[in-house]
């Protein structure tokens, strides 16, 4: 599995760019709206990655920062019908903290304003992440961030991970309910939930 390419930005199309690491040019896939967060062509560069593999094709999704990565990774493994295509369309036509807000306040007319979604989608992606995987809750207390103390604001980051690696809501919040409290490093609680969810 490739998480992360780190090397030189050879190109850069509308939607696509080339990076040169180790020698190797990778074509990665990026959302339109982030086209600007990968630097200058000649320039050292870091992209998140998601390495998706069908039968027919490999194809790696990037990204600039662990949240787009979050938000594609749910969409393409938590809603119906929605698969790394149209999860790029919604990362391309909306920012991820306005899609989160999006799906947050209900409200499917800006979803449905994705070029190649249409209301039904929107309708599923609102109904699936709000209700069935239970995001809701958390990406309200994420952008509420400033008023939560240090301690609520990493379980809530742990909470996030873990559903985006596909873990029910109520049972990745029972293995941090059950966490030491002297485990306070939100990549220590990641580790140490997922051991208690892997068991």
């Amino acid at each position: 599995m490739i998480t992360f390419l780190q090397g030189t930005l050879e190109e850069s199309w509308p939607g696509r760019l080339v990076i040169n690491a180790g020698g190797v040019g990778y074509e990665v896939v990026v959302p339109l709206l982030g086209e600007g967060d990968f630097g200058n062509m000649g320039e050292e560069t870091k992209v998140l990655t998601h390495h998706h593999i069908r039968e027919q094709e490999q194809t790696l999704y990037g990204f600039a920062d662990e949240e787009s990565r979050d938000v594609f990774r749910l969409l393409i493994n938590r809603v119906t019908g929605v698969g790394p295509k149209v999860a790029m369309s919604v990362l391309s036509g909306l920012s991820t903290p306005d899609f989160k807000q999006a799906v947050v306040s209900g409200d499917i007319t800006t979803i449905a304003k994705v070029k190649g979604l249409g209301k039904k989608t929107a309708e599923r992606i609102v109904l699936e992440l709000s209700d069935k995987v239970g995001v809701k809750e958390a990406w309200e207390n994420q952008a509420a961030g400033t008023s939560l103390s240090p301690d609520a604001a990493a379980k809530n980051d742990v909470l996030l991970a873990l559903i985006s690696l596909g873990f029910k809501q109520t049972e990745a919040q029972k293995a941090i309910d059950k966490l030491p409290a002297e485990t306070v490093q939100s990549d220590e609680m990641l580790r140490a939930a997922l051991r208690l969810l892997q068991g």
